[in-house]
């Protein structure tokens, strides 16, 4: 969508420059399909040129600008091939439930899509369900930190003051390090999530589910090594941490049927965790043939970055 009222662009990473009637600009995939009537400016961080990720004992570094595409190649990559992380497993899932074309993840950036609120962005699942922590620069010349988890408080409603720019995001190895499970469920074939839990059995014995896009804002249920819930336990939890008006209410799912699939799905989880008798519920996860998504085809079915392009494409 053209924008009419923009009257330039600026190559920045300054949060300094910042005034009234500018927006930060990256991949753009939502500032350009939303539009606006009211913004002046807007600051590019095309040329920032932060290394999109960086890869170290202590985890992973995300720069707000890496892609969907270059995160989705990250679990294959030298950087990790040697690491002993099953959360690299969750990565995948959550490129795919974008549920967009080859474009979209060449443009569409992680730190965007946190900074956008949508209750069903699936790198603010994927970064809260990994404790993620934010770092934030402001206009002042100052930073912060944030989890990512308390980054979004509502639907597209974040945290972030006018001006500040979010800069990266690191998931800590501990978590990556977990054992961990997810479950996605939307009401169409291809559509928005309308709930969508990652869960996680740390080294510590500790159980860490978090919930989004059933809700308005992620949710974690902490349970410490030693008090791992039984399922009567974790829809307790469930019930006393996620009040009525926090359910979200859209096209994509009524707050009582996202209310009954988050019970449903964190118990599956609790259960997958735990090695218990389970079900499998929604998409991606573990890997099967009927979705068309390409990180939940079998290793021997894999393909390379050129023909899953190629498959996006309709070729």
């Amino acid at each position: 969508m053209d924008m009419n009222t923009i009257e330039a662009v600026v190559p920045t990473t300054d949060p300094a420059q910042w005034r009234d009637g500018d927006a930060w600009l990256a991949g753009g995939t939502v500032l350009f399909s939303y539009g606006s009537t009211v913004l002046k400016r807007l600051l590019d961080l095309g040329q920032a040129d932060w290394p999109a990720i960086s890869v170290t004992d202590a985890g992973i570094e995300l720069a707000a600008t890496c892609t969907v595409a270059e995160l989705y190649a990250l679990p294959v990559s030298t950087e990790t091939a040697n690491r002993e992380w099953p959360g690299l497993a969750l990565i995948r899932p959550c490129c795919d439930s974008f549920v967009a074309s080859f474009k979209i993840w060449n443009m569409s950036t992680v730190g965007g899509n946190i900074c956008t609120g949508l209750p069903a962005g699936p790198m603010t699942s994927l970064c809260a369900g990994l404790d993620g922590v934010a770092t934030i620069f402001s206009p002042d010349g100052t930073s912060r930190t944030v989890p990512v988890a308390d980054v979004v408080t509502g639907d597209m409603q974040t945290v972030l003051a006018p001006g500040e720019l979010l800069r990266s995001i690191q998931l800590p190895a501990t978590a990556l390090s977990a054992r961990v499970a997810f479950r996605r469920l939307s009401l169409s074939n291809l559509g928005r999530s309308g709930v969508l839990l990652i869960g996680r059995l740390d080294p510590d014995g500790s159980m860490v589910i978090t919930v989004t896009a059933s809700t308005k804002r992620p949710v974690q249920l902490r349970f410490p090594a030693g008090q791992v819930p039984d399922a009567g336990t974790l829809a307790d939890a469930v019930g006393d941490s996620i009040p009525w008006p926090l359910y979200h209410d859209d096209i994509h799912g009524l707050p009582a049927w996202r209310r009954d699939m988050t019970f449903k799905l964190a118990e599956e989880i609790r259960a997958e965790l735990l090695g218990e008798s389970m079900s499998v519920s929604g998409d991606f996860w573990p890997p099967h043939a009927t979705s068309p998504q390409p990180s939940t085809q079998p290793a021997t079915q894999a393909k390379t970055p050129s023909a899953q392009k190629e498959a996006r494409n309709g070729n």
